[in-house]
């Protein structure tokens, strides 16, 4: 068995039958198909920054190190090819470097480019799918590469197919992205708001998201964490105005389907448990949207500090969160909202 504990930012004590690192298609394809003739599980891995092991991996792990990236651009637009392995924040930061804005809301989230689409990372007011102009999917079966449109990706708040319809035997190799040349800053969230729209400049936007996140985020090395363990609860309108009554102060963020979305965070906070803590793990203390690792956490501390918030949260508002963080067993993916309930 080989340490994971490298391999994922939650750096969890968990273990793996064998761990492999590919550099190009050629090395994926053979990693998964010797794999598979040992009729053993296989888990696609970039960066680990949303995944939490539950217990040891009894298969194999593939690590995505594809690297590259190509601009082109036309009158309108920037295009940008980037290879999965890439790391995402140090994309945003070369599209800065190359004067493209569009990705500046993004800074700092953990991960590669791979991982972008899976999750629909968002922050600040931008998702992936605002700059994504296709996907390019490795079908590790048939070894055939097909390219879905942003459409066809079929991106929701933490959702796209690659949750569902591409979640096993398939592999992002590669994603693009269209940002038009005529830039608007995005402002309607947190400090942005003291931004001049006409001045600013998408540095300075990098810059506030930079600080805001490193203020409140840990970093993983100090402390292990996937960042922000539950999606923020969307809830219908009727729900949302008697929660209002009881909770004026209540943060919210109108849909447009009607249902209104709530901070996960600051319902956490209301139930008082930041640095709350079962055994390693604990509720990180200048932001109860995280999940800490504070040395020695095994995969279940974690997964019973959700449980214990979930329940704490629904005895409260009668709102149950769900996490953002993908829950590994030793077979592959569990659902994680099962485990915590």
């Amino acid at each position: 068995m080989k340490s994971l504990q490298p391999f994922h930012t939650f750096h969890i004590s968990a273990n793996a039958r064998e761990i492999i690192e590919v550099q190009n298609l050629e090395q994926l394809k053979q990693a998964w198909s010797k794999a598979k003739a040992q009729n053993l599980p296989v888990l696609l891995l970039g960066q680990g920054s949303n995944m939490l092991f539950v217990e040891d991996f009894d298969g194999v792990v593939i690590i995505n190190r594809l690297q590259g990236i190509t601009y082109e651009q036309d009158e309108r637009f920037h295009y940008l090819h980037v290879n999965a392995g890439e790391n995402w924040h140090n994309l945003v930061k070369y599209t800065l470097e190359q004067g493209i804005g569009g990705l500046e809301n993004l800074a700092l989230i953990p991960g590669c480019a791979g991982s972008a689409p899976i999750q629909n990372i968002g922050a600040y007011g931008v998702e992936f799918k605002d700059v994504c102009y296709y996907v390019d999917v490795l079908d590790l079966v048939t070894n055939k590469q097909f390219r879905l449109s942003t459409e066809e990706c079929e991106f929701g708040y933490r959702e796209s197919i690659f949750k569902h319809r591409y979640r096993n035997d398939h592999v992002i190799i590669a994603v693009g992205l269209k940002l038009p040349k005529n830039w608007q800053p995005v402002l309607e969230y947190g400090t942005l708001a003291n931004f001049s729209r006409e001045s600013v400049t998408a540095k300075e936007v990098f810059d506030e998201v930079c600080y805001i996140r490193q203020s409140k985020l840990p970093n993983p090395d100090e402390f292990g964490n996937a960042g922000s363990f539950f999606k923020n609860p969307v809830v219908s309108a009727e729900q949302f105005v008697e929660l209002q009554k009881l909770n004026e102060n209540l943060p919210h963020f109108p849909q447009p389907d009607g249902r209104v979305k709530l901070a996960a965070g600051w319902l956490i906070d209301q139930c008082n448990l930041k640095g709350f803590k079962i055994g390693g793990a604990s509720v990180h203390k200048k932001q109860a949207l995280v999940l800490i690792n504070e040395g020695n956490a095994t995969g279940l501390d974690v997964v019973r500090l959700a449980h214990h918030i979930r329940q704490m949260v629904a005895e409260k508002f009668a709102v149950y969160l769900q996490p953002e963080v993908r829950f590994i067993g030793s077979k592959g993916e569990i659902d994680s909202e099962k485990a915590i309930a």
